[in-house]
């Protein structure tokens, strides 16, 4: 079957109904440009990137609690074992300036505690010096990163803003050209809408082009001679079918027949 017995054959339509369907492409590709524009706006991928880097900063952050309650928790222990130990020898010291140990061995022996508790009140002040640090090295750290995770929040709830903003902008102009479908949809024989809907889903959303300057406005590539001279011979009323992509070619003032 040669191409001419295959478009005698070929679906027909009003000459009006085919230019509507270039309309009718138009507000398709508009409305796809617009959820592609909606999906994948900057802001959503940077939102994606700090909202993962938010995740990071505030494990962080609660790792470093974590440890500035433990450090918090061992200098309170550090400081209560100081505080009993200083009251233990104040209340021996005590009992030796009240005259309480007359015994010249338990003297010599209450010396010895006094200067025995002096020494571990040493150590425990030392300890509590070494645990004072780390807490505020800690506590530098929690802070530095409780920072990061405001700073982050303070970015990301921008972008959000942003984003929000330009999601309603493009929202509003896709229900815009989602309306102005329907009267296109209208033009358009039942037949046909279905041809294009079929093309339009295997076909990355672009089921119709113009013919101008002997070229598929649907492929972008020219047709050939004969291709051309066979379109020339066809009805107005005749759909055709460009032969390299199959998509409906919609001949115009500037088709170049």
């Amino acid at each position: 079957m040669d191409s001419n017995t295959h478009r005698r054959r070929a679906l027909k339509a009003d000459p009006a109904a085919q230019l509507a369907l270039l309309d009718l492409q138009e507000l398709d590709s508009r409305a796809d440009q617009l959820r592609h524009q909606r999906e994948t706006l900057p802001e959503l991928a940077e939102i994606s990137t700090l909202t993962s880097t938010r995740t990071d900063l505030d494990g962080k952050r609660r790792d470093a609690q974590i440890a500035v309650d433990d450090l918090t928790a061992e200098q309170a222990k550090v400081d209560a074992d100081v505080e009993q130990v200083k009251a233990r020898r104040k209340r021996d010291q005590d009992r030796m300036d009240q005259g309480l140990i007359a015994n010249p061995k338990d003297l010599e022996r209450m010396q010895g505690e006094l200067e025995s508790l002096q020494r571990r009140i040493t150590s425990l002040e030392d300890d509590e010096l070494e645990v004072m640090a780390r807490l505020e090295d800690a506590q530098q750290e929690l802070d530095g990163l409780t920072g990061q995770v405001a700073e982050t929040d303070d970015r990301l709830a921008a972008l959000t803003a942003t984003a929000d903003g330009k999601t309603a902008e493009l929202g509003a102009q896709l229900d815009e050209t989602l309306t102005q479908r329907g009267p296109a949809v209208e033009a358009i024989p039942d037949d046909l809408l279905a041809l294009y809907e079929r093309l339009r889903s295997s076909k990355n959303g672009v089921a119709v082009g113009a013919l101008r300057a002997r070229e598929c406005g649907g492929c972008r590539l020219s047709l050939d001679p004969s291709e051309l001279a066979s379109i020339r011979a066809a009805a107005p009323d005749e759909v055709i079918r460009h032969e390299e992509c199959q998509r409906i070619l919609v001949r115009t003032p500037e088709s170049g027949l």
